[in-house]
């Protein structure tokens, strides 16, 4: 006969510590390769971005049922504004980023608790910022692309009856999207032109 699952916030939590436990023992097999990539469509600004295959451990994971497509572009009133024919309304970047952020804090906070035996009856995360676009048209020069962004608070509201702040603050600043945002991060960025890309054939 065998013993009834523990399961909290959806989560075996034997099958969640004997993972955890792996990982700590086995850092290179649990170790992510992200990826993503966006099209441009032929409208200024507009793209078509996709999310497929990722790697576990050095293995890439591919399947037909996860493919996940954003299409991007930006706020009606404000394309209207620069001459865009026939705006539309898009989710533009900068607010999937925020999303993004709101969502992995949530994530960081639910993960470990997880892991420490938290309940939560409630929690919703709140993320805004002031963005000024001067950067974007070329109106600033690049070099004050630090004065962009302006007051980045994350609010988080929880209901949970194990409740400790600064707990909960911790666990927020583990989530990797708060890590990827607040800290300074190189990109290791490229420019391929189609005689470059043709070189490499």
């Amino acid at each position: 006969m065998t013993s009834e699952r523990e399961v909290t916030h959806g989560v075996d939590t034997e099958e969640f510590a004997a993972f955890a436990e792996h990982a700590a023992e086995n850092p290179e097999e649990v170790r992510l390769g992200l990826r993503a990539r966006s099209t441009y469509e032929g409208t200024c600004a507009h793209s078509l971005a996709t999310i497929d295959s990722y790697d576990l451990g050095g293995e890439t994971i591919e399947r037909d049922t996860r493919a996940y497509t954003i299409p991007y572009g930006g706020w009606r009133e404000v394309l209207e504004a620069g001459g865009w024919a026939e705006a539309t309304d898009r989710m533009e970047p900068i607010e999937v980023a925020l999303s993004a952020l709101a969502s992995c804090i949530n994530v960081g906070i639910t993960i470990n608790a997880v892991a420490t035996g938290v309940d939560i009856d409630h929690l919703e995360t709140r993320v805004r910022t002031d963005f000024d676009p001067g950067v974007l048209f070329s109106v600033e020069d690049l070099g004050n692309a630090d004065t962009v962004f302006e007051n980045l608070i994350a609010e988080i509201e929880i209901e949970s009856p194990d409740l400790d702040k600064d707990e909960v603050d911790e666990w927020a600043r583990r989530a990797p999207v708060y890590t990827l945002i607040s800290l300074e991060q190189d990109v290791n960025l490229t420019v391929n032109t189609p005689a470059e890309v043709g070189a490499d054939d």
